[in-house]
């Protein structure tokens, strides 16, 4: 009995220690998973984006609409004037003209050889001492000045023109300027002085100020740290000299390379301002294509200023001149001018020149 106890215990203790050396074996470790294959990467860097130069600003100064030059912040809601310029030769020289900051060029009369006149735009009429002389106006400007919301100044007219005179768009002062005693006919001796213009808004009651039928700014400019550069689009030609075809004064602009102004001539001989003797130049030139009617024997005519369908017309500045259209919806909407691809041009900062030049002499005119 005794010898079976003793065998029962070692047989245990062999399984026990078999069993001890099966755990002691260390357990086959999993197979590791392959790294992942490093494909060759490209780090793409964006180009940083050029930051435009900001806005110049003035303290006190805006740009004005009509120039897109430097002028006083007090007169930004200002309308302007727009004064008939006689522009017969026995109403040389003139007073004041190169102070304007849109020149208006146009047949006045299919007599006379189509003699021109002078509508010119002052913003600032305030620093006017003395501008003119100053004559009657016509239909066609009556249609121009209220897409600018300005205040006709002139000096009668014939009895056309009363048929726009009654549209509430259109404001006017007419007559009863100053007179110089300058040893001319009295027809040539009516001139705006200094101070006559403020007296006149304050005794009329007119709006001095834009008003419900002012559109907004006219012309669309460049910035002056990067202008217009025509030479850079398409359908452009070279242009240093311009000659209109108007027979009685045959105005001519000839281009300045030293100033990138065209300066205008008029009569065959140079052409100053009297006043300050300055030349009248011009950044922008826009000429034109107009159809008219002759309204009676005395040579009264009208330009169909809201018919640009199918007219052409030239921008030109920097020496260069482009082919335009142009199109007009109603009188105090503003004239827009296109290029070829239908696209609005842009002007560059400065003054303007515009001639509206008839259909029927349009081939005459040298743009060149």
């Amino acid at each position: 009995m005794k010898k079976k106890l003793m065998y029962g215990l070692l047989v245990c203790g062999m399984v026990l220690s078999l069993t001890a050396c099966g755990k002691d074996k260390p357990e086959e470790e999993p197979p590791a998973e392959p790294e992942p294959a490093v494909e060759d990467t490209v780090t793409v860097v964006e180009p940083e984006e050029e930051t435009p130069a900001p806005e110049e600003v003035r303290e006190g100064m805006y740009r004005s609409e009509l120039t897109n030059e430097w002028i006083d912040e007090s007169l930004k809601n200002q309308r302007p004037v727009a004064v008939m310029i006689d522009n017969e030769k026995t109403a040389l020289p003139h007073y004041g003209i190169s102070e304007a900051d849109v020149v208006y060029e146009m047949m006045n009369s299919t007599m006379n050889g189509h003699i021109t006149r002078f509508m010119v735009l002052v913003k600032d009429w305030e620093k006017i001492e003395q501008l003119g002389s100053i004559r009657s106006t016509r239909t066609t400007n009556l249609q121009i000045a209220p897409e600018w919301n300005a205040v006709v100044c002139h000096d009668g007219g014939p009895f056309y023109i009363d048929y726009f005179l009654v549209n509430p768009f259109v404001d006017n002062f007419n007559g009863g300027f100053g007179r110089v005693n300058n040893g001319k006919a009295r027809e040539f001796t009516e001139y705006i002085l200094s101070g006559e213009i403020a007296k006149r808004f304050e005794n009329s009651g007119i709006d001095r100020e834009y008003n419900m039928y002012y559109q907004g700014s006219h012309f669309q400019f460049a910035s002056e740290a990067n202008p217009v550069d025509l030479s850079q689009g398409s359908n452009v030609k070279p242009c240093t000299n311009i000659e209109l075809p108007f027979e009685h004064n045959n105005s001519r602009l000839e281009y300045i390379p030293e100033s990138g102004l065209y300066r205008y001539s008029e009569y065959g001989g140079e052409y100053k301002d009297a006043g300050n003797g300055a030349y009248m130049e011009f950044t922008n030139v826009i000429l034109q294509e107009t159809k008219y009617e002759q309204l009676d024997d005395n040579g009264y005519m009208n330009f169909f200023v809201k018919d640009g369908n199918g007219m052409g017309g030239y921008y030109i500045t920097g020496g260069q001149a482009i082919p335009i259209t142009w199109d007009k919806q109603d009188d105090i909407y503003p004239t827009k001018y296109y290029d070829l691809d239908g696209n609005e041009i842009i002007l560059n900062t400065g003054k303007t020149y515009i001639a509206l030049v008839a259909s029927d002499v349009w081939q005459d005119l040298v743009v060149e």
